[in-house]
């Protein structure tokens, strides 16, 4: 289930960063699986990880075993 951008952020992270900074991570692909754009509004999904560049993200990480 996708949830807005801000939701997800709070989910994630404690302080939330700014809507501002996430975008940008989208724009760098640091969202994984990337964020649907619809109107102004960015939704991820809920399982959605960040990425800070250190090691690339494998679909099979995400999937329950």
């Amino acid at each position: 289930m996708k949830v807005l951008l801000g939701d997800w952020l709070e989910s994630q992270f404690s302080p939330a960063p700014a809507i501002r900074t996430a975008r940008t991570w989208i724009k760098q692909g640091r969202i994984f699986p990337p964020p649907t754009k619809v109107g102004r509004s960015y939704y991820v999904e809920q399982d959605a990880v960040f990425n800070d560049g250190t090691a690339r993200p494998r679909l099979a990480d995400r999937i329950p075993q």
